[in-house]
């Protein structure tokens, strides 16, 4: 072997041990990171799965985020075996980070709303609520969107962040609703006696709760009518069949009865011509 060769060979066996331990270390230091990684992540899927409180879609999301999180500390414990400096490589991550957030802002904005939402829980899946300027039945929650199904029959698709932004309105979350029912008599009709009729409706429906007590009352004189308020109570569920039955048994029984349905209307005095022209004069 000659004194080139053997130079070279000495260069890399020194090399070799000299790097040796550092990339010994790196591989030990992988290793270990990547299990601990997987590990961290399972005992909190763990925790997570006990806690009911949390949506099955939020679980691993959480779970994988701390692995990720912990990857990225194996990764800059790694370079920096090898006397990389991780400062720059941060500040690097750092405003790639903020140029995708800034990229994606209305993406991470839905992301982030669906978090909120899935975590905060205003409504849950199967609940009738008015949210975004939409009012329907929620049929799915999701990272980015949440699917409505309006009354009409369409599946609505709503961006989570138009729904977090604005007031949410939940009208399955209380199991009892209150509805208010205004109906108008004649100003010759007996008012008693109105009265005592649309009580005897309400509280003759089974759907009808006694507790809070029905309520009977004159709201307001209006121009040709005497507008009385039926208030009550019912079941959420039962709500809707509850005000549209009451409304054709208003009508039935007030007809039945004799009582009058007044209507708007307006005096109009017909002047002839000759009278006009002498109120002119």
């Amino acid at each position: 072997m000659d004194n080139q060769t053997r130079e070279l060979v000495e260069n890399v066996i020194a090399i070799g041990v000299e790097y040796g331990v550092d990339i010994a270390g790196a591989i030990v230091l992988l290793v270990v990171g990547w299990t601990v990684a997987g590990w961290i992540r399972r005992v909190i899927r763990r925790t997570l799965d006990s806690a009911s409180v949390l949506d099955e879609t939020l679980k691993p999301l959480i779970a994988n985020l701390v692995r990720y999180a912990v990857l990225i500390f194996v990764l800059i414990a790694v370079l920096n075996q090898f006397g990389v400096q991780t400062t720059s490589i941060i500040a690097v991550l750092a405003a790639t980070g903020l140029a995708i957030g800034l990229a994606l802002h209305g993406t991470l904005a839905n992301v982030a709303s669906g978090v909120m939402l899935l975590f905060l829980r205003p409504f849950n899946v199967g609940e009738y609520v008015e949210a975004g300027g939409i009012a329907g039945t929620v049929a799915e929650i999701g990272l980015f969107n949440t699917e409505i199904k309006s009354s009409a029959g369409p599946g609505l698709v709503v961006p989570n962040s138009k729904i977090w932004d604005g007031p949410i309105t939940n009208f399955s979350r209380n199991p009892t609703r209150r509805f208010d029912l205004a109906v108008g008599i004649g100003y010759d009709d007996d008012i008693d006696g109105a009265l005592a009729l649309l009580m005897g409706l309400m509280t003759g429906d089974g759907r009808v709760l006694g507790d809070p007590e029905p309520l009977v009352f004159v709201q307001s004189l209006g121009d040709s009518a005497v507008i009385i308020n039926l208030r009550a109570w019912t079941r959420s569920g039962d709500y809707g069949a509850t005000v549209w039955d009451l409304n054709k048994e208003i009508i039935t029984e007030l007809q039945a009865t004799g009582y009058s349905i007044p209507f708007p209307q307006r005096d109009v005095h017909i002047v002839s011509g000759e009278a006009a022209s002498q109120e002119k004069d």
